[in-house]
């Protein structure tokens, strides 16, 4: 019986480890996909619209890796797999979910700064004229 006991806290114990893992996974893919996006925003003040577009297509494929983590532990749940309640989880969850409204954010405000730079090239066009 003290054996049993011993294998099913090893178990337990793995679980915890594997949802660990995990979650950081999805912390590092969704930071790594922050980072690029204040590069992306960096580059957009300066005006190099390219890069910045390139930033934020890294980004998304970060965001897209830590989505997989995330999907993987969401579906084995719905599939009927029992999970305790992790903390570490929900802060991975949370991170993900704040970055994408940085994403979203970012590409608006990319596109406004490409704007207000044509619209400001064209004024200065007809002065020069």
């Amino acid at each position: 019986e003290e054996r049993i006991m011993c294998e099913t806290m090893s178990s337990y114990e793995e679980e915890r480890e594997k949802m660990a893992s995990i979650a950081m996974q999805i912390v590092i893919h969704a930071g790594d996909a922050r980072n690029l996006i204040m590069e992306a925003l960096d580059h957009a003040a300066e005006g190099l619209y390219d890069q910045a577009e390139d930033k934020l297509k890294e980004a998304r494929e970060e965001l897209r890796q830590a989505h997989i983590f995330q999907t993987e532990v969401v579906q084995s749940e719905a599939g009927g797999k029992k999970y305790e309640y992790s903390l570490l989880f929900t802060h991975a969850q949370d991170t993900v979910m704040t970055i994408c409204t940085e994403m979203n954010l970012a590409k608006k405000i990319i596109s406004m700064y490409r704007k207000l730079d044509d619209r400001i090239s064209k004024l200065e066009e007809k002065a020069e004229v």
